[in-house]
């Protein structure tokens, strides 16, 4: 672990290569799981303001839960966390003709509905982060389903800081972000 600002940064962001392969996966980390995505306060309020405009690009099953459940519920550790549809699946996904998971939440980004994109939490996968009171703890996170986009990203050579640079920036700012790079490098050397 390394600390730049108020977070302790894992060594495992640098040394693993990550590239998402939806060809592969088929975007199984929104239909695989026991637990909706992580979402901070603010995101729960931002889903809430969204859903109207939102609404269009979600399945049926997805609308039917948000609507029953709410557009966040809390999950058993206690924190926030998208709904899902059977226990299973993100209540906003929706599904390409392929059978590839998308986000509904994404979709509606990209058509220009809203302008938010997704939450942070999805953005950064495979980094997990948890805040604690002194420190926030930036982890990778391994899971069995992202074997694809770990064997890209290995091939591509892509470090999985570097393939979430966006996600990281949206999250920590660019200066963190910055410092980020310089720590990759003398790690490395």
């Amino acid at each position: 672990m390394f600390q730049i600002g108020k977070t302790l940064v894992s060594e495992e962001i640098i040394e693993n290569d990550f590239v998402c392969n939806l060809t592969a996966c088929k975007g199984a980390c929104c239909v695989d799981g026991d637990a909706g995505a992580p979402l901070e306060e603010k995101e729960t309020e931002i889903l809430v303001d969204i859903y109207q405009k939102v609404k269009p690009f979600l399945r049926a099953e997805g609308i039917a839960v948000i609507e029953d459940e709410g557009a966040f519920v809390k999950g058993e550790d206690g924190e926030w966390e998208t709904p899902l549809v059977n226990g299973s699946e993100c209540a906003y996904v929706v599904f390409a003709d392929n059978g590839t998971a998308k986000c509904g939440l994404e979709e509606a980004y990209n058509a220009g509905a809203t302008k938010w994109k997704k939450p942070v939490s999805c953005h950064m996968y495979p980094v997990r982060i948890r805040e604690y009171s002194e420190f926030t703890a930036v982890n990778y996170h391994k899971w069995h389903i992202c074997d694809p986009a770990c064997s890209l990203g290995e091939e591509l050579k892509v470090p999985v800081y570097k393939f979430l640079k966006e996600a990281l920036i949206r999250k920590f700012g660019a200066k963190w972000y910055d410092e980020l790079e310089v720590a990759a490098a003398e790690y490395l050397k």
